[in-house]
């Protein structure tokens, strides 16, 4: 493998390692948040102990997370410094801000909550958990802008001395429209994992018998939270497809795999081939009108083929290959499309248990839903690959190649070595949070402290 493959092969293994992490962390945010407050409204001491479970495997989650962000961090230095001289100047912006506001709101804040209990007055303590899950959203936002500009390029002028994007317009950078669609749909699926998280969890307490009338609360409102938000993240997910096919129409004909132009366009559910060299793929169910749907709004919509965009881009950018992977398109859609139904069906099946008031006795959906927390994060890293391997060979969309962007001082044994560690350190960190993650979440609750024993004290 040559220097390049390994470089983006690192970054593909410790950007999808990170991002096991960070929807757990939005997600499970927003829902302890909303347990804490469920709390302070009605005292029911249940929501109190749900409150410390399940913050504290929130604080475990952001303790691991927080040591592989760092790790990426470095590799823009280490292996891609062309790519960081050339569009620093825009790209380094809202790093900063994620760096200098929104984590540091969230780190502060949480710091305030663990050590705030009894402590600091309860509308302050409440408003401090709620901090942190704003500090989570908002450094997502940041990443994800950054992530746009990647995709979608605006807000920049082409310095005429360095002959490198200068950022002129910050606040284009958030009216993106590749961001805000891109962004709601990462913030809903960061909900949909935190609560499959708190379903899995509680349900795993019900199935042993454990404080059901707490983990029966847990649950309801996971489940509750669940259905609505992946129904917005697929609705979401449906309309960004839409607007990246209006400026990345590469990426939108490889996640069909679809060579040439048609109108309207089917959508296959399954197809054999039609990789990056075999052009007719074996189609074995296709749905009439859904693909021109699904990628214009439109019922007889066009959508240009992988060799029509080819050959405009030839025309734009000179002689190359600018089709991504098909293959990793076409499926990384598909997986991630196909487990969001499968999660929707279990949730749907949950709520109709909660109303039927069978979910603390249904043995069989606890056994589900348990093994079911597997599948958001299959979904995640799923969607993370169709987006980034949709950009290639560009690292910034139109202005960067990928291989133009890798450090040049480093040689192909030095990325090597790196990987060694950077997979003996993460796996390492694997096994701390599995370990760490299973042996909380499988503690039974702890009593709430009794009423008038706390001693808020601002002067601490």
């Amino acid at each position: 493998m040559s220097q390049l493959d390994l470089a983006r092969l690192q970054f593909a293994m410790t950007s999808i390692y990170h991002f096991l992490f960070v929807p757990v962390t939005i997600g499970l945010g927003f829902l302890t948040a909303l347990l804490q407050t469920a709390w302070h409204r009605t005292r029911l001491p249940e929501h109190l102990r749900l409150t410390r479970f399940f913050g504290t495997l929130l604080v475990i989650n952001i303790a691991v997370g927080v040591v592989t962000g760092l790790v990426q961090e470095f590799q823009f230095g280490m292996d891609w410094s062309a790519y960081s001289r050339t569009v620093g100047d825009v790209f380094g912006a809202p790093l900063a801000m994620e760096g200098l506001a929104a984590f540091f709101l969230e780190s502060t804040f949480l710091g305030l909550w663990l050590f705030g209990w009894d402590r600091l007055p309860e509308r302050v303590h409440l408003a401090t958990i709620w901090a942190v899950a704003v500090g989570g959203a908002l450094s997502a936002a940041f990443i994800m802008a950054a992530n746009s500009w990647m995709q979608h390029p605006v807000g920049y002028t082409v310095d005429a001395e360095t002959g490198r994007p200068r950022l002129t317009d910050v606040w284009k950078l958030f009216t993106n429209p590749v961001f805000l669609r891109g962004y709601l749909h990462v913030l809903l699926a960061s909900v949909v994992t935190g609560a499959v998280v708190m379903l899995a969890v509680s349900a795993w307490q019900l199935r042993k018998g454990r404080s059901p009338i707490a983990f029966h609360a847990s649950a309801r409102l996971s489940l509750v939270v669940l259905v609505p938000a992946l129904l917005l993240a697929m609705l979401v997910g449906s309309e960004l497809g839409v607007t990246e096919g209006k400026y990345q129409p590469m990426k939108i004909a490889g996640a069909e795999a679809q060579w040439t132009t048609c109108q309207p366009c089917s959508f296959s559910l399954f197809q054999i081939g039609g990789g990056n060299n075999d052009q007719t793929p074996t189609k074995i169910i296709a749905v009439p009108h859904l693909l021109s749907l699904l990628a214009t709004n439109h019922w007889n919509g066009q959508v240009l083929g992988l060799n029509e965009v080819q050959s405009q881009y030839q025309a734009q950018y000179g002689p190359g290959d600018y089709v991504p992977d098909v293959f990793v398109q076409y499926w990384s859609m598909r997986v991630m499309a196909y487990l969001a139904v499968v999660v929707l069906l279990v949730a749907l099946w949950g709520l109709w248990l909660l109303w039927r008031k069978r979910l603390t006795a249904a043995r069989a959906f606890q056994r589900v839903a348990v093994w079911v927390v597997v599948l958001p994060f299959l979904m995640n890293t799923a969607g993370w690959l169709l987006t980034e391997n949709g950009r290639q060979p560009w690292i910034v969309q139109g202005i960067q190649l990928t291989r133009n962007g890798v450090s040049p001082s480093i040689t192909t044994t030095t990325v090597a070595i790196s990987i060694v560690v950077f997979f003996l350190l993460y796996a390492a960190l694997a096994v701390i949070e599995v370990f760490l993650m299973l042996r909380y979440a499988r503690r039974e609750l702890e009593p709430a402290p009794a009423e008038g024993t706390r001693t808020p004290s601002l002067t601490y």
